[in-house]
């Protein structure tokens, strides 16, 4: 039996040009995705695009093109930057495709023939931007609760889904698994949502054409949501599974911005409640990004471009800031002075002095060639234990997506390498020649200490840590810690070159 694991990001908007927010999202479940193949676990990765509903057909009328052209357009912007990441996504589903199309009706249809849903009349204010109905008493003077624009009174023929059939069911599985909804403060938000009571949900429409058609009245079609949110199981071809993906793969981890939670932890689980399909492992709702403790805004035009900011600043700089800067699902703030003072201090200072250092040693001391170790001391033995120690700290970590934290206990195995470095001297003892072994010990050491932390920062940082393999003289394709993670992965008798600066300093400007 293998082990499998399925991670997703949210489908995003095509209407919206790729920013900050978005990279941040896809990057986390990149560096879940990574972490877990190194583990030896056969991982879906999937990403993709959500296409359909009136803000597209309206902009590209707008552009004078089909919804289709913009659709295309926007989707290769997305493709482009998560290759520039360097994601390692394994599909990318558009809401445009066959097979999710395919899903889609038939999910519909396995749902109305349960008796789910029905036909019936919608009235209530309507936000185009936000693509959402409000009641009266919802609204904030008379304006959407969510973006606060105009909204306007609509009463259309629509199909409902019978939501409410489902609170308590809802309400059951959230309150007996924990982890399904996370963190915490998300799963109290949609707790107490459910129990003041959920309504019917309208699913489809009749005041655009855009969209996927309800199976048997084309005169409507699908909303958004029962649309979008389907992606999950489309993508694992579900229901026929012929390539039998869905069995080996579902039930999945949801990582979505705060702002989609409701759709995924109250819509969903009843859509999928109502179609016997089992509900996902868990969601996890992240925080927002502020930009110099600014909302990100179009109008501002403050809005993060992460293209501009991987060509200034380089992948994994990029990769290891956001990570690291901000606990996962709590608001952040970005700002050039933050990244800049990361860049210089963990990156070039910590890790790239620790493998310059110690390699420029390994050139003086030994021509580079890798000596044996001898008998460890209590402060050789400090950094040896270390390691299986980190090792189980950051696997435990990565389980509850802590990522800071993750990096903040692979960086306590830098710093103590960092430090062994000045405990040790090893320019006082390579003055001593009766102090050789002792030298050579230290130096294996070392190396040993940097090609684990190697290992452990490949999946938020894959080519850095590929560069440190390769100065090593391992293999760079391999970053895998299953069989890799003992102490003593190091040939002694290996040649290791003086590795140059990992990541230069960043003068401010």
């Amino acid at each position: 039996m293998s082990k499998t694991f399925y991670i997703t990001t949210p489908i995003y908007y095509v209407n919206d040009v790729p920013h900050i927010g978005h990279a941040y999202t896809t990057l986390a479940c990149d560096v879940m995705a990574r972490y877990k193949r190194s583990r030896g676990f056969e991982v879906a990765f999937l990403t993709g695009t959500d296409e359909h509903g009136q803000k597209v057909e309206t902009a590209a009328k707008a552009n004078g093109e089909t919804p289709l052209e913009l659709a295309d357009r926007v989707v290769k912007r997305f493709q482009a930057l998560w290759e520039k990441l360097n994601c390692s996504h394994t599909d990318f589903i558009r809401t445009t495709q066959e097979r999710h199309k395919h899903t889609v009706s038939e999910q519909f249809k396995t749902i109305i023939e349960k008796g789910d849903i029905y036909l019936g009349y919608y009235e209530d204010w309507y936000c185009t931007p936000c693509e959402t109905f409000w009641t009266e008493t919802q609204l904030i003077d008379g304006t959407c609760p969510d973006c606060g624009r105009e909204t306007t009174k609509l009463k259309e023929e629509s199909y409902f889904f019978k939501m409410s059939k489902y609170q308590d069911q809802l309400l059951k599985h959230i309150e007996e698994n924990p982890d399904f909804i996370q963190p915490k403060t998300r799963r109290n938000e949609i707790l107490s949502f459910v129990k003041e009571g959920l309504r019917d949900l309208s699913i489809s429409r009749t005041s655009f054409s855009w969209g996927i058609p309800v199976p048997g009245n084309d005169k409507h079609v699908l909303y958004v949501w029962f649309d979008a949110l389907t992606n999950y199981i489309s993508a694992l071809g579900y229901p026929e599974d012929k390539e039998g993906k869905f069995e080996k793969f579902w039930p999945a981890i949801h990582v979505i911005g705060k702002d989609i939670l409701r759709f995924h932890t109250v819509y969903w689980p009843t859509f999928l409640m109502a179609a016997g399909v089992p509900l996902p492992k868990k969601v996890f709702a992240h925080g927002w990004w502020t930009v110099e403790g600014q909302k990100m805004s179009k109008s501002l035009r403050n809005v993060v471009e992460p293209n501009m900011l991987i060509d200034k600043y380089g992948v994994d700089a990029i990769r290891y800031f956001l990570l690291r800067e901000v606990p996962f699902g709590l608001d952040g703030d970005f700002s050039h002075s933050a990244l800049i003072n990361r860049v210089n201090s963990d990156l070039a200072n910590d890790i790239g002095n620790l493998v310059s250092r110690s390699t420029a040693m390994l050139g003086k001391y030994f021509g580079g060639k890798l000596p044996k170790p001898g008998a460890a001391t209590d402060l050789d033995q400090a950094l040896i234990d270390l390691a299986p120690a980190t090792l189980q700290k950051v696997d435990n970590l990565l389980e509850e997506m802590a990522f800071n934290k993750a990096l903040m206990a692979i960086w306590e195995m830098i710093s103590a390498g960092n430090k062994y470095i000045d405990d040790t001297a090893p320019w006082a003892l390579a003055k001593d020649p009766e102090q050789q072994e002792r030298l050579a010990t230290v130096m294996y050491n070392l190396l040993e200490s940097i090609r684990i932390v190697a290992l452990l920062v490949a999946p938020f940082m894959p080519d850095t840590a590929a560069k440190i393999i390769e100065i090593l003289g391992g293999d760079s394709n391999n970053l895998n810690l299953e069989g890799q993670d003992q102490w003593g992965g190091l040939q002694p008798g290996i040649q290791i070159e003086k590795a140059k600066p990992l990541f230069p300093r960043i003068e401010i400007e």
